[in-house]
């Protein structure tokens, strides 16, 4: 699998830079979780980064990380545009579409 190097800002990993595993598009992870064990044997703390634009190259997009210090916020699954909980109906609920204002 291709690597590239890949910047991270903020956070513990400010100013390091790791070889990150790209996709079959050719682009890293939106987000990339590194687990830090508690030193008291407590659940690990989970450092979370999310993938943004850092310029361009050559031929293709550059990428960076960026702390998110909110956590997993974005969540980890699929979201479809069709599932949106806050999502408005197109219609108003019993209307017909021959129904006038009147």
């Amino acid at each position: 699998m291709k690597s590239e190097d890949t910047p991270f800002e903020g956070g513990p990993m400010d100013g390091r830079v790791l070889p990150v595993l790209l996709g079959l598009t050719g682009h890293p992870p939106k987000t990339y979780r590194i687990p830090v064990p508690d030193p008291h044997g407590g659940p690990p703390t989970v450092l979370v980064y999310r993938r943004v634009p850092r310029g361009h190259g050559r031929l293709t997009q550059r990428w960076k990380y960026v702390h998110d210090p909110s956590g997993d916020q974005g969540g980890s699954r699929l979201r479809w545009p069709w599932s949106k909980p806050d999502a408005k109906p197109d219609a108003t609920p019993g209307a017909t579409p021959d129904d006038a204002d009147g």
